[in-house]
């Protein structure tokens, strides 16, 4: 299921908090962390992939071969328990052009000793759902079975997300009794060209389709099924589609009738998810988020802007200051603020008018059809770290550097958040997020889920120290980064390594392995790349 919420900001975290509960214990759990890249690692991991592959414990979820190394393929392994799937439980495995293991990373649990015979059917977990949020999901989703790793032993559970207009939440459920053990923020003819003014002002074409004298903002150029819809204002039927229980069609796509289109929002959002695919395609051969050209739709309008005063904070924090990806390909812009109206000292434009902000949405369904970084601590955080690294790699793709609007640089957000947007890069504590291990912040999961929304600041740290070089405020220690003509060698490289190499449930000492591991593979062990990644992720204090 891919239908946790993906969000740019925590939704408000000062103003949003949700509960867990917990369950009596079942048994221990014993969890092992993958970090093969010797060969004697190697060897050992090998064999017990290998026999968990014949007992039925593992199965290949997916296999790609890596389209910036020639003869390597990664093949995505998923532990199962009785035909049931393990949370969190993956390894990647990297071959050679000969079928030879060149690196192991994940995870597994062992001592699982749970019946996977739910006492609640999928009906009884849906309406658990409905009885905590007040939504009935529809059939595009329902619940599925996972088993859960907890503290003090394993469930068996039902997954489920629901929007409502506070937020996407993602709900574990007991298969036994209907506790809900953990809750976190979840947050298609003719073809043509048009001409659009994006949110800034800015001139730029479109790839839309004309039928019956109408314009629509379906793209017919670019592989996908790539649509961007106008919600109207409505708020409830935003939420009945990304609960499943409608679907749209031709007459909910943004139109125009002489095709020089003036929504700034539907502009932006259709033209930038173009950009989006071109810049992984040309970049890394990848076709688009699953690579394989899966559906891309954006959703604009989900509010009234001018409604705004009279909404509560948590639609606030969810629709008008955010964007998030929903899953299935779904992305939310939120609506921004009218012009006489701020938050926290700045002004908030259209989300959806930030190209940044586009390509970060965009590439957490790129996470999702690959590493799957669990939404949650330290995984979380690189997922969104991962979501900035790429929104910025498409800025600095198709504009020019500078601290101007619509300039490329370090911030995330800035076009439409201003001033300043809300992260930094090259100075995570100047936005409230640390650079160093050393001051992460330790929250419980009910808060931020875990802070992934303040922790990413660190791997973002490394992001900027591997290419530009300088050094870390914390720990006084510089990088020699591989320089701003050579930023393409640390964008493949996170890449390669967060899609192809990394475990669901990875930290930061795991993110530093693999992409260490990454860089060394595409550039050697003594290349400048491999020392940049090396020395940024020491800077910041991971080893």
């Amino acid at each position: 299921m891919r239908a946790r919420i993906r969000a740019l900001t925590s939704s408000i975290v000062t103003l949003l908090a949700v509960a867990s509960t917990t369950a009596p214990a079942l048994a221990q759990p014993r969890r092992t962390a993958a970090l093969a890249a010797d060969p004697s690692s190697i060897r050992a991991w090998d064999a017990t992939v290998d026999a968990m592959l014949r007992g039925g414990d593992l199965e290949v979820r997916h296999a790609e071969a890596d389209t910036l190394l020639s003869g390597r393929t990664h093949v995505r392994l998923q532990q199962f328990h009785r035909g049931v799937p393990v949370y969190g439980a993956v390894l990647t495995r990297q071959t050679d052009d000969i079928g030879a293991t060149v690196s192991i990373f994940g995870t597994t649990y062992s001592g699982i000793d749970v019946d996977v015979r739910p006492v609640l059917t999928v009906t009884d977990a849906a309406a658990v759902v409905a009885a905590r949020t007040g939504v009935d999901l529809g059939p595009e989703r329902p619940p599925t079975l996972v088993v859960l790793p907890v503290e003090d032993g394993f469930r068996l559970v039902y997954r489920a997300s629901v929007f409502t207009a506070e937020g996407g939440t993602e709900l574990f459920i007991d298969a036994r009794d209907g506790a809900v053990l953990e809750e976190l923020d979840a947050a298609q003819r003719q073809s043509a060209v048009g001409t659009g003014t994006g949110v800034l002002g800015d001139q730029k074409k479109i790839s839309v389709s004309s039928a019956t004298g109408t314009f629509t903002t379906s793209d017919l150029l670019r592989p996908p099924s790539l649509v961007t819809y106008d919600m109207r204002e409505n708020l409830q039927r935003t939420l009945d589609f990304l609960n499943g229980r409608i679907t749209l069609g031709s007459t909910d796509r943004a139109a125009d009738r002489d095709n020089t289109w003036t929504d700034g929002a539907a502009v932006d959002a259709h033209a930038y998810a173009g950009y989006f695919y071109d810049y992984y395609f040309k970049r890394f051969g990848r076709r688009g988020i699953d690579d394989n050209n899966f559906r891309m739709l954006s959703l604009v309008h989900p509010v009234p802007r001018a409604g705004v005063l009279s909404q509560s904070n948590a639609v606030i924090g969810t629709f008008y200051l955010n964007a998030f990806y929903a899953g299935g390909g779904v992305m939310v812009y939120g609506e921004g603020l009218p012009s006489t109206v701020t938050a926290g000292g700045q002004r908030w434009n259209f989300l959806s008018g930030a190209l940044d902000v586009v390509a970060h949405e965009l590439s957490h369904g790129v996470t999702d059809f690959t590493s799957g970084l669990l939404y949650r601590n330290e995984s979380g955080a690189l997922n969104e770290s991962f979501s900035d690294m790429m929104g910025t790699a498409v800025e600095f793709y198709y504009q020019p550097p500078g601290s101007g609007s619509m300039q490329a640089d370090y911030l995330i957000g800035e076009d439409v958040i201003t001033p300043g947007g809300i992260r930094s890069m090259e100075n995570p504590a100047a936005y409230g997020q640390p650079d160093h291990y050393a001051r992460r912040v330790i929250l419980p999961l009910s808060s931020d889920n875990g802070g992934v929304h303040t922790n990413s600041g660190i791997p973002n740290q490394v992001y900027y120290l591997a290419i530009e070089g300088g050094t870390n405020r914390t720990s006084g220690l510089s990088v020699q980064g591989v320089g701003v003509s050579n930023r393409e060698q640390i964008e493949k490289t996170m890449y390669r390594a967060f899609t192809q190499m990394m475990p669901a449930d990875a930290t930061f000492a795991v993110a530093r392995a693999v992409t260490i591991q990454a860089a060394t593979n595409l550039y050697g062990a003594s290349s400048a790349a491999t020392r940049a990644v090396t020395q940024a992720w020491t800077a910041v204090g991971v080893n």
